[in-house]
């Protein structure tokens, strides 16, 4: 009897031992996003996830600061860097602030990837572009050009903060192909930090210092919403426009008010999907980032890299009233 007690002991010991190996195997990859609280990012998270359940053994942990800095992330990152992730995916709020933190990461053998808002090629191994963007530059005019009465007049753009890598690369694209829509004229930039309060702010006083502008172009989820709020609350349905980047549950009412015609947006929970799938093949060491390769990305495909080590998801889709109840639904 005493035998038997002893090997029940053993056998449970084993398992147990067994069980902590096995978790010990788990891969953790730290979602790191621009702030919490933001449904664009939020969406992304709900991708991660499933990309997590589909793989199994994957924890994925969706953390970021509650306001758009980049002291904010060096901290989330160290927290991760404690916590003894694998993998560390980032949207920054800044190119080059959170690259010293980033490269303590990989020097305890963290795999460093960089989505959406990119980190310069020094702190990362790639970059996941959510499009191509030359693409989303020219989406963002053909958009201006759409909300004007003969494709002609004023605009003005509603950006996040000063530094946002991706913000700053399209508005950069933006201004390159002005050339190719000769009745365009854009007024000035201001920008909103991603905060809503803030945005709203800066699209009420760029309409009242600029009262010939008739559509703003807000590449970014907070953004675009924020401006299609002050369009509604000020009575200028019909008379200014907003569009841009926005996610189809928030701008479901800005298509039915009319403050916005038509936006676009890729899928964020794709692109958190595809995030998470690049990030667990570099930690398992089946894919190396590299110029010319291509990763797995399950429901996705492959993944090409291209220069710079960069790559790019999809095309922008463009959401408007004959589409929008189907996919505000989704996200």
């Amino acid at each position: 009897m005493k035998l038997a007690k002893t090997l029940a002991i053993g056998v449970a010991f084993a398992v147990a031992m067994m069980a902590g190996a096995a978790s010990a195997k788990d891969v953790k990859i730290g979602l790191v996003v621009k702030s919490l609280g933001n449904g664009f990012f939020e969406a992304a998270n709900k991708g991660a996830q499933e990309a997590a359940k589909e793989l199994g053994g994957v924890e994925v942990i969706y953390t970021g600061p509650t306001s758009t800095t980049a002291e904010g992330q060096i901290e989330v990152i160290n927290s991760l860097i404690a916590q003894g992730v694998d993998a560390i995916a980032i949207s920054a709020n800044d190119p080059d602030a959170v690259i010293p933190a980033l490269k303590k990461a990989k020097q305890r053998g963290i795999k460093v990837i960089s989505w959406d808002s990119g980190v310069n090629k020094d702190g990362r191994i790639l970059q996941l572009n959510p499009s191509s963007n030359e693409l989303i530059g020219k989406m963002c005019l053909t958009l201006a050009k759409d909300h004007l009465e003969g494709g002609k007049g004023d605009f003005a753009i509603l950006s996040a903060t000063t530094t946002s890598t991706n913000q700053n690369i399209w508005i950069d694209q933006m201004k390159k192909q002005l050339k190719d829509f000769p009745g365009l004229n854009l007024v000035t930039t201001v920008y909103g930090d991603d905060l809503s309060d803030k945005s709203y702010r800066e699209a009420e006083g760029l309409l009242k210092s600029n009262p010939n502008v008739k559509v703003i172009v807000a590449p970014t989820t907070v953004g675009v919403l924020a401006a299609s709020k002050v369009v509604e609350d000020k009575g200028l349905v019909g008379k200014v426009y907003v569009t841009g980047l926005g996610l189809p549950s928030e701008m479901a009412g800005a298509i039915k008010s009319g403050a916005t015609k038509e936006f676009a947006i890729w899928n964020p929970i794709d692109l958190g999907y595809s995030a998470t799938q690049i990030a667990y093949h570099l930690v398992k060491g089946d894919a190396t980032g590299k110029p010319g390769t291509e990763i797995e990305a399950g429901r996705m495909g492959k993944i090409k890299i291209g220069d710079n080590g960069e790559a790019a998801m999809a095309d922008p889709f463009v959401y408007n009233a004959s589409n929008i109840d189907q996919f505000s639904k989704v996200f």
